[in-house]
């Protein structure tokens, strides 16, 4: 009796160390997606206040590089400018004067048209003062095109300018370090001080409000998985524990790859797997890189 005992307990070792072998349909990793904040202008870090861990909101200002000669480059460019466009002519003031003939003309003229009725003046003296405003309206036209043409050339002359000046607004804008995308600061590549150059990694930051496990298939595991399915995430919790979490299939490769070294799969003798990814809510405890078994 000891002896089938003894068989019989070794027969349910092994039993449950094969079914704890098969509990799992596949295994893989947490990732993220993650981003590498790159400085967009050349000059010191004066002040970078990121640190590994924060939690970044989207659009919050973090630090600045040193605006200084940009900003001398800018009030430069703002003086030329104002120089180019003081040199415009003043078109009412050198035409004030003749308005003034013009205005003195028609009263004339009307002044004249009132004593041809009354048979005072003769048409000639009418033709003649009609003619003389015809003429200083021309004169009035002639200098309005002239001042005009002299005013668009101005004018010409300072749109290089200003659109130095707005390039230099753009280069003094992407000195301040605003966050992009809302996360947690996985990583700190610069300090204050530092020299910055545009594409220099400043921080890496990913969203870890919800994590993806990348999990590969075998292709009877292929055939019977769809996106939208809901899983069940299992991630160790002491010896022989495990905490469950839901998750949901977000992703299928159509492409098949070799199994990798690192990854387990139901069928570890398969040779050829279908990738995917799983999202499951970050309560906290995930981490990236953490191990985790899947249950379909």
């Amino acid at each position: 009796m000891n002896k089938i005992t003894i068989l019989a307990a070794v027969a349910l070792l092994l039993f449950s160390s094969c079914s704890q072998k098969q509990k799992f349909d596949a295994s893989g990793t947490f990732e993220t997606e993650e981003t590498i904040i790159s400085a967009e202008a050349t000059g010191r870090i004066k002040e970078f206040k990121v640190q590994e861990g924060d939690t970044l909101a989207a659009g919050a200002y973090v630090g600045y590089i040193d605006t200084t000669q940009l900003y001398f480059n800018k009030l430069n460019l703002e003086a030329q400018v104002q120089a180019g466009l003081s040199r415009r002519p003043d078109i009412s003031a050198q035409i004030a004067a003749l308005k003034v003939q013009l205005e003195t003309a028609k009263r004339e003229q009307n002044r004249i048209a009132n004593l041809v009725k009354a048979d005072a003046a003769t048409q000639k003296q009418l033709d003649d003062q009609t003619s003389q405003v015809q003429q200083i309206q021309k004169q009035i036209d002639a200098q309005l095109s002239t001042l005009d043409i002299n005013t668009q050339s101005i004018n010409k002359e300072t749109v290089p300018l200003k659109a130095l000046t707005q390039q230099i607004n753009d280069q003094l804008a992407k000195c301040y370090l605003i966050n992009p995308v809302q996360g947690t600061v996985l990583a700190k590549y610069a300090r204050v001080n530092e020299e910055a150059t545009p594409g220099k990694p400043l921080y890496k930051i990913a969203d870890v409000s919800s994590l993806y496990l990348r999990a590969y298939l075998t292709n009877d595991q292929f055939t019977k998985l769809k996106l939208g399915q809901k899983v069940t995430v299992l991630v160790d919790n002491g010896p022989d524990k495990y905490k469950e979490y839901p998750g949901t299939v977000t992703w299928i490769s159509d492409k098949a790859e070799f199994t990798p070294k690192t990854i387990q799969t139901k069928d570890e003798r398969a040779n050829l797997v279908w990738a995917t990814k799983i999202t499951v809510k970050n309560d906290g405890y995930l981490k990236i890189g953490m191990y985790a078994d899947v249950k379909f």
